[in-house]
């Protein structure tokens, strides 16, 4: 009943002691308006109660009635502050849609297809021509790679990981299967022993530790023995990370063995960025490696990157994008241009926890074509399904998910608008009040005030609009010649409800100011402060 999010406690006490006033039950004489008065001023008593306290103002904001209801508060410990409650309930909700999405068994999986099409552009001169088929460029699949693995928990501390993988290049390949178990030993760290068997190069027996040293620090330490037919081969890894600041972490790592280096880097993670600064001396790679990648804030995560990579292999530059083309998919693509390797064009789609990738080898020459076609090919391929196929699939599933939103809120919309309607019949009296004392001093007069969705569009004129009359309810919210409504859907208002579940929504207010006429259009969560210089309506208009 109180409007209730980012308002002050001053404001809480004002709405509460006007809204005791409007609906108290001994104002009403009628035994059926008394009876109606009587259950909304106990619904006003009660949400006062609530927005309040700021504990359970926090803990309503976030999990609605059924939070309130828990008892004992164990949804949230009391002396945490609303802000805390607010991000740790965020961060909840996400794991637990992510662990909805992965399943108990957290699958994770891969598949990577690698595609020579070198002789779209490095062709053969007229000899090959001449050949049957000779004419047309042959474009191969040379390589794939399947990978799978699956989480099994055993006890709170301990889990065991299965995975498996199959790898082909130009017909020749192999498989191994690994099986991990991992136990966490304290709150600061864990330790892991992993067994894998495979035909390319044999068992392998490995062993891995985890330890945070100080609240900023961190190390990990991993060796392993592999056997082959040339014998054991040991090998270590180290890595020692530390927090540099909120956003900044350094990493030291080393490597004994099998590619043996030293390796530092810098990787500064924020909102809007995602940097990373590498140096590595090894056998046989040594480099120097920089990337820089930016988030745009926009609803479909679109990121851009670039990175360039240059050592003892040569020089490779790196440039692209990726964008969220549904709920749980990501789409990516990454032009590389590198001497002496060539160029090549990566797509990358990311369902949920499974990872589909395609390099697409195009040439082994740097030629300015293949750059061209790598870059414009797959953004003109993007707006292409973007059009055709994501926007009317994406569109086809909220029309569904919006129908069933409203088969499952049918009864509960027609409570709200029961309440809304005894709330109306209550507010007449104190309406017909305050519409005279803003009259004697040519103040704020509601005279239409439309709530819902309105249809403005030429192009949307077969959709019907879906509006209600709140006139009477927005004329009670007047005070003083001054209405003002926060920043908070506007369903919530006394005599107000939802018409359109899920469905885009505004207020469309027509007043009278100092015998001028105005008018406005807000959106449903925008903040709204009348009367405006702005919304007056010019005479000759």
């Amino acid at each position: 009943m109180l409007h209730r999010v980012q308002a002050t406690q001053e404001e809480l006490k004002a709405a509460y002691r006007r809204l005791c006033m409007l609906y108290h039950p001994d104002k009403h004489r009628d035994p059926e308006l008394k009876r109606q008065a009587d259950r909304i001023f106990n619904s006003v008593h009660e949400a006062y109660e609530v927005l309040s306290d700021p504990q359970t103002r926090a803990i309503y904001d976030i999990y609605g009635k059924r939070g309130l209801d828990v008892e004992g508060w164990e949804v949230v410990e009391r002396r945490r502050s609303p802000a805390e409650i607010r991000e740790e309930y965020e961060r909840l909700q996400r794991e637990r849609e992510e662990r909805r999405l992965q399943q108990r068994t957290n699958p994770k999986g891969m598949i990577s297809v690698g595609i020579d099409a070198t002789d779209l552009f490095d062709r053969y001169e007229e000899d090959f021509e001449d050949m049957v088929g000779g004419g047309l460029p042959y474009v191969e699949i040379n390589k794939m790679h399947i990978s799978q693995s699956i989480e099994a928990p055993l006890t709170t501390r301990d889990t065991a990981t299965l995975s498996g993988s199959l790898s082909t290049h130009n017909g020749n390949g192999g498989g191994t299967i690994n099986l991990a178990l991992r136990r966490v030993t304290s709150t600061r760290g864990w330790g892991e022993v992993e067994l894998g068997a495979g035909d390319a190069h044999g068992p392998l027996f490995g062993l891995k530790l985890f330890r945070n040293l100080t609240p900023r620090c961190f190390v990990t330490a991993q060796c392993g023995l592999q056997f082959s037919s040339q014998g054991v081969r040991p090998g270590v890894t180290t890595v020692l990370a530390r927090h540099l600041d909120k956003n900044t972490m350094g990493y030291l790592q080393w490597r004994w063995g099998i590619q043996s280096s030293m390796n530092t880097s810098i990787v500064r993670d924020t909102k809007s960025s995602h940097f990373t600064l590498a140096f590595q001396l090894g056998i046989p790679h040594t480099f120097m490696m920089m990337s820089y990648q930016y988030k745009f804030q926009d609803e479909d995560q679109t990121k851009i990157k670039g990175s360039v990579k240059s050592g003892f292999f040569g020089t490779v530059v790196e440039y692209g994008a990726e964008r969220k083309i549904s709920r749980h998919s990501v789409l990516g693509a990454t032009v590389s241009v590198g001497v002496p390797q060539g160029v090549t064009l990566k797509i990358k789609l990311n369902r949920a926890s499974q990872t589909y990738f395609f390099p697409i080898h195009l040439t082994d020459q740097l030629l300015p074509s293949a750059v061209f076609y790598a870059t414009v090919g797959p953004l003109v391929f993007y707006l292409a399904m973007q059009q055709l196929i994501i926007r009317p699939y994406v569109r086809a599933q909220k029309e569904q998910e919006l129908e069933k939103q409203r088969e499952s809120s049918a009864s509960n919309i027609a409570r709200k608008k029961q309440e809304a309607e005894a709330a109306v019949l209550l507010m007449q009296e104190s309406v017909r009040r305050i519409i005279e004392a803003e009259e004697s001093r040519m103040g704020l007069i509601i005279l239409n005030a439309w709530y819902g969705k309105f249809v403005t569009d030429n192009s949307r004129k077969n959709e019907r609009a879906k509006v209600i009359d709140v006139t009477v309810p927005l004329q009670c919210l007047v005070k003083d010649s001054k209405l003002i409504l926060t920043e908070a859907s506007k369903s919530g208002l006394p005599g107000f409800y939802d018409p359109c579940v899920g469905e885009e929504k505004s207020l469309k207010v027509l007043y009278q100011f100092r015998g001028v006429m105005h008018q406005v259009l807000s959106g449903d969560t925008e903040p709204l402060r009348i009367p405006k210089q702005s919304h007056r309506i010019d005479a000759d208009t």
